[in-house]
């Protein structure tokens, strides 16, 4: 291991993972939704960090924090998020923050680095408030009115009100710098067992998946649950739970080799063990990153809702209420990576897709990204028991540097 390498501090980089999760621990995870208490102290630990490594910055108009450099030369930009699911893990987010962080404590004192790791954590990569409202805030893609409309979907309070709560209300949000950056990078567990499973260490990202949400609505009608006939129902729960039944045996005919759908809340109206629901709703979600693909599952589930429809029991709305496009990671920042896995990690590592969505593929619509996984016990994760070992948590964090400091030599030199 060269000299530059030594200099990573997997000591320094685990006691600050275990400062966060010191904040807002749950059984042995933590809870911090956005704008939450716990939340917000993380936010301020990061801030009370940035001068170790070099950097200025402060909580943003919108939750944000980017840290700045002075120093001469090319800048990368790095990091993730610090808030998290309800009742969740512990490293989803604050990994890619503190290994954006050692990053920048590593390289921008290095007087034979040239330019500066700068580092970022976005507001609510997890969505209580919308889908990626941080980076998109970042990248011009979030209006007031965007955070006008914008409400927890904990408690319905108001993106507005959390801001005012918080003391952030009538700052500015921090907006992309065309030019400032070479690029983005972005650490995170893995989300899944590829690497566990296959005793690797590393994982490239290539690509990040596009998310497509639907909330499907089924109208019957409401009737007594003892009185009225089976044969005369019009039973919208009922028909909701074959259309789910229907989707399982449909899709795999026209889906893709990765494709994954999920149907993940369920309603009933009224929800009552004794009344026929009149109304059902379900939320659903395609992931896929072949738009095509996409294309060809969204006409199979219109076209399945037009035949509940023809059998003239209950009718079914399909609305389409998010739009996620797939973002292909940088190829130089893949092959960085790669590198450093080989020189770092023995060279187990894997160019993998990633079936979940992160900021990285925000930043991607603007400058060239990359991602960098490390593997998650059983493939646990948005759950309290998700966990890496500490010596792939070290691990990471050395690759993760290495490749930081190659990207930024080889831009210098280009």
């Amino acid at each position: 291991m060269n000299n530059n390498l030594a200099r990573v501090d997997g000591t320094r980089v685990l006691a600050d993972l275990h400062a966060l999760r010191a904040i807002g621990p749950y059984k042995t995870g933590v809870h911090k939704p956005t704008f939450s208490e716990p939340h917000l102290r993380s936010l301020q630990w990061l801030v009370q960090r940035l001068p170790e490594a070099g950097l200025a910055g402060e909580i943003d108009g919108i939750g944000n924090i980017v840290g700045t450099s002075t120093k001469p030369g090319p800048k990368l930009l790095a990091g993730s998020h610090l808030e998290s699911q309800n009742h969740a893990g512990w490293l989803d987010g604050p990994l890619g923050v503190v290994y954006a962080l050692e990053a920048a404590r590593v390289i921008n004192p290095d007087p034979n680095t040239s330019g500066a790791v700068e580092v970022a954590s976005w507001c609510d990569e997890e969505g209580h408030f919308g889908h990626f409202l941080g980076s998109r805030s970042y990248v011009g893609g979030v209006t007031e009115a965007d955070i006008d409309a914008a409400r927890d979907r904990n408690n319905d309070r108001s993106m507005r009100d959390a801001l005012r709560d918080a003391g952030l209300a009538g700052r500015a949000r921090a907006r992309y710098e065309r030019g400032r950056h070479i690029g983005y990078l972005e650490a995170h567990i893995e989300q899944g067992e590829t690497l566990e499973s296959s005793d690797l260490k590393i994982g490239i990202v290539t690509s990040i998946v596009g998310i497509w949400q639907y909330r499907i609505t089924f109208t019957g009608e409401q009737n007594h649950a003892g009185t009225t006939r089976m044969a005369v129902r019009r039973d919208a729960g009922l028909a909701l739970a074959r259309f789910c039944v229907d989707i399982d045996a449909r899709f795999p005919a026209v889906c893709g080799p990765r494709t994954v759908w999920t149907t993940g809340r369920i309603t009933l109206d009224p929800g009552a063990p004794s009344i026929i629901p009149g109304a059902a709703e379900m939320l659903f979600q395609i992931r896929d990153d072949d738009p095509g693909v996409i294309a060809r599952l969204e006409d199979l589930l219109r076209s399945m809702a037009a035949e509940v429809d023809k059998q003239g029991r209950c009718t079914v709305v399909v609305e389409r209420i998010r739009t996620g496009a797939p973002a292909l990671m940088d190829v130089s920042f893949q092959q960085a990576i790669e590198q450093a896995g080989a020189a770092c990690a023995g060279g187990r590592s894997l160019r993998m897709p990633s079936g979940a969505g992160h900021d990285a593929q925000i930043l991607a619509t603007v400058m060239p990204a990359g991602m960098l996984f490390v593997p998650s016990i059983g493939g646990i994760s948005h759950h309290w028991t998700e966990n890496t070992a500490d010596a792939d948590i070290i691990t990471g964090a050395v690759v993760f540097v290495e490749a930081c400091r190659t990207i930024l030599t080889q831009r210098d030199s280009a």
